[in-house]
């Protein structure tokens, strides 16, 4: 496995591959003079901490002298290259690699690597980091279209796939929803929404609640999970991931982590927001109040002059607007009341101007903002307070307005790449450095259901945290932290200062390292879900050539502590030529679904070579499963 980068990513995909999946890594990087940041992990990740070593020890030699070749299995080859040139990626053993991962932090750079290491390794796997999605399809059905034509047969091998990953993507819905909900976690997939509920341990005689399954056991010496999300192995017992049914049903004192299924319609980026404005954000509550103040005057002159000169309500309707539009005969020769409701219908008109040219001006001024920047509402309440409109930020804010959150986003750089999302998604943006005093008041912090400062500086982020915790001590705090050891000295200060206040530390890379590593080893990674300092991937894999998945049913299929079927395919599936009975008698539990996956899987429905199922999967077991097939092909 060949990993490049220039960021904490690439060295945290190296460890990942080389302590969990056990694979020869050569990690090419830029020289020393150019590291801008140390990559630094928590000691308690001894794969990643030993990576570090190599990497630092390799980079101390002179030249870096990473002598290639016959290095067992497990350890880690360190190039330096200021760039991933032909020459470079040839140095770092491309052509006989298995899988190359290209994790740049700029997408030209990726994406020129890539062109690059296909034309020396046609049958090369490759996992491309690039932030432009729909970009990202077009590179990934290009390098895909060269693969299959390089092979000769016009056929593309799996092998030699093209996965383009986002490390924003990845880890944005896990941070969108910590500042939510706290701790629960989502996963989104083919128009539907995975959400992993954390629910507190069961009360005696108490029945558990329904769910898709049962993700993880929750560590022993807290019910409140977040103890471990500022560092690792803080409990007595560690969370169990895809515990049997048996452990579920014993498990005493532990909270568990549910999965359930969120479904959502309609085109989500619009927020529920037509191209026209509705008519209470044309105009102000006091501009509003105003007017219906002012019909209402209107109504009781109207009543008034009925009962006063006997006339058809609506003949007194008429005759009230004329006066109040000062263009009827005077009452000279009428009765007092008469002359006294023109009085007061002339006054109410004096009145009615000011208030007209107001809606007007008002009106004008919501249609000509429309695609300039809101300003958040003088009533805000309940809302997330989002620091930060860059990469991880501008996704953030696409997930949460998903979710129908308000949100009020704050941001320095007022030409930052999320701040055209927040005109589009019409969310209101205050611009300002949030170490200043002022800005965190004008995104409304004091009413503010959260704050989630993603931005890419660790000392920001927790600046604003203690200047948010300082105006509202019980906010519900989640930083964006790269230092493990940062966030643990953070979690447990805050956690000490503020008890009874949620606090979150969540890392991006840590987040999305899993990811990226699973897609090397040739499946399609969904998403990952944290639990405490643990993740839990959900991959999308084919059934055929796994023998612990082929012909087996869901319940037999599933193994404690390491996989565990969710969901099929079902157009995959509504493929088959035939069907068992026990499909048979399932297919009117598939009938009237509008996805095509089905999460609700019977443990006797049995699994055959043409289906696709979707897997929650520990980043081991993720790897004994592909490990063993690929040992199988080569005959082991």
């Amino acid at each position: 496995m060949v990993v490049c980068g220039d960021d904490g990513l690439a060295h945290r995909l190296a460890a990942e591959l080389r302590g969990v999946y056990g694979e020869q890594v050569t990690l090419l990087v830029p020289p020393s003079e150019r590291t801008v940041r140390t990559p630094v992990v928590g000691r308690a990740r001894a794969a990643s901490a030993a990576l570090l070593g190599v990497v630092t020890a390799a980079v101390a030699r002179a030249n870096g002298a990473a002598s290639g070749g016959g290095q067992p299995v497990g350890s880690v080859r360190v190039v330096e290259a200021a760039e991933a040139t032909e020459a470079a990626l040839a140095d770092a053993g491309v052509e006989r690699a298995a899988a190359l991962a290209l994790v740049y932090d700029d997408d030209e750079t990726n994406i020129r690597a890539a062109l690059t290491a296909r034309r020396l390794n046609p049958r090369l796997r490759l996992v491309l980091r690039l932030y432009n999605r729909r970009l990202g399809q077009h590179i990934e059905e290009l390098l895909d279209q060269a693969a299959a034509l390089a092979s000769g047969t016009g056929d593309l091998d799996l092998d030699a796939s093209t996965t383009v990953l986002s490390d924003a993507d990845t880890a944005a819905p896990a941070l969108a929803a910590t500042a939510v909900v706290g701790t629960t976690k989502v996963v989104q997939t083919d128009g539907l929404l995975l959400r992993a509920v954390e629910r507190p341990p069961l009360r005696p005689g108490q029945s558990p609640a329904s769910g898709l399954a049962t993700l993880a056991l929750l560590s022993t010496t807290s019910n409140d999970p977040a103890g471990a999300d500022g560092s690792e192995g803080s409990g007595e017992q560690g969370p169990i991931l895809l515990p049997d049914p048996q452990a579920v049903r014993a498990a005493r004192g532990r909270g568990t982590v549910v999965l359930e299924q969120v479904s959502y319609a309609g085109p989500s980026l619009s927020s529920g927001r037509g191209a026209v404005p509705s008519f209470a954000s044309l105009f102000s509550r006091r501009l509003r109040w105003s007017l219906a103040g002012l019909v209402g005057c209107v109504a009781a002159l109207a009543v008034a002059l009925t009962v006063v000169t006997g006339e058809h309500p609506l003949y007194a309707t008429y005759m009230t607007l004329l006066d109040l539009f000062a263009i009827n005969e005077p009452a000279l020769h009428q009765s007092t009341a008469r002359q006294v409701l023109q009085l007061l219908s002339g006054l109410i008109g004096l009145l009615l101007l000011p208030v007209l040219l107001a809606a007007v001006l008002e009106a004008l001024g919501t249609f000509r903002s429309a695609s300039a920047l809101r300003k958040p509402p003088r009533g805000l309440g309940g809302h997330v307070v989002l620091l930060g409109l860059g990469k991880i930020g501008t996704r953030v804010l696409t997930r949460l307005r998903e979710l129908h959150i308000p949100v009020v986003c704050v941001e320095a750089d007022p030409e930052a790449r999320g701040m055209a999302t927040a005109r589009r998604l019409r969310v209101p943006v205050v611009l300002g450095d949030v170490t200043q005093e002022g800005v965190l008041e004008s995104a409304k912090i004091h009413r503010a259901h959260a704050l989630l400062a993603v931005t890419s500086e660790d000392t920001t982020n927790l600046e604003a945290a203690l200047y948010a915790r300082s105006v509202r001590p019980d906010l519900r705090v989640v930083l964006r932290l790269y230092d493990d050891d940062f966030a643990t000295a953070v979690y447990r200060t805050l956690r000490a200062a503020h008890p009874h206040a949620l606090t979150r530390s969540r890392s991006v890379t840590h987040l999305a390292a899993p990811a990226f590593a699973g897609a090397m080893m040739g499946r399609q990674i969904l998403g990952a879900i944290p639990v405490e300092r643990r993740v839990l991937l959900f991959a999308a894999v084919e059934v055929a050539g796994h023998p612990q998945l082929e012909d087996k049913t869901v319940g037999e299929a599933f193994r404690p502590g390491s996989w565990r079927v969710l969901a099929l395919d079902r157009t995959a599936r509504d493929d088959r030529r035939e069907e068992t009975a026990v499909e048979e008698a399932y297919e009117d539990a598939l009938a009237g679904r509008a996805s095509g996956w089905v999460w609700d899987l019977p443990d006797t429905y049995v699994l055959q070579k043409e289906d696709r199922v979707v897997l929650a999967a520990t980043r081991r077991g993720l790897a004994d499963l592909l490990g063993r097939r690929s040992r199988q092909r080569s005959g082991a």
